[in-house]
């Protein structure tokens, strides 16, 4: 895709958005299933399934996927799309690259062996690794706006109010 394709597939959202601002609110969801054996998960989505369960740090096998890892693989994700969007539109060829999230957690939290251990990822670090002949500043504006427009980003740098609601047992 370049950026004139880009620009034609979202100009008549961006119009729609202007003329109508509350049908830029887009509703986003998980669902989760808690059936079966083990301290598990099952997510179910459009796009497949996974089952989350306990890092091995916390005692899980490593054969679900960690609820971590699937918070760093989301950032990971985001930053990507937003990345190769940002250069399409700003016509920075990209022959490839990388990006990479890493970030540590003190188990001690989680399993509540100390209260002043922090529950939650610490210490999140994101890394690109680009392959392009762009400039220097190309790439910093490029990496700027990355920033700027990735959602799960902003989204951890800015964290929502979370709330928390529950049915009536069955």
């Amino acid at each position: 895709m370049n950026a004139d394709e880009l620009r034609a597939l979202q100009a008549p959202l961006k119009t729609r958005y202007r003329e109508d601002p509350a049908a830029a609110d887009t509703p986003v969801s998980a669902v989760g299933r808690l059936d079966g054996e083990g301290v598990t998960c099952r997510l179910e989505s459009g796009h497949g399934r996974a089952v989350a369960g306990l890092h091995p740090a916390t005692g899980g096998t490593g054969q679900e996927a960690c609820s971590g890892d699937m918070l760093l693989e989301a950032l990971v994700a985001c930053a990507g799309v937003t990345l190769k969007a940002v250069a399409t539109a700003m016509a920075i060829p990209l022959r490839g690259g990388s990006i990479r999230a890493d970030a540590r957690f003190d188990a001690r939290g989680t399993l509540g062996i100390s209260k002043e251990a922090p529950v939650g990822l610490q210490d999140v670090r994101l890394h690109f690794d680009l392959e392009t002949d762009a400039p220097p500043e190309k790439v910093a504006k490029l990496l700027e706006l990355t920033e700027r427009y990735c959602v799960i980003y902003q989204t951890l740098r800015n964290p929502p109010a979370i709330r928390t609601s529950h049915g009536t047992p069955r």
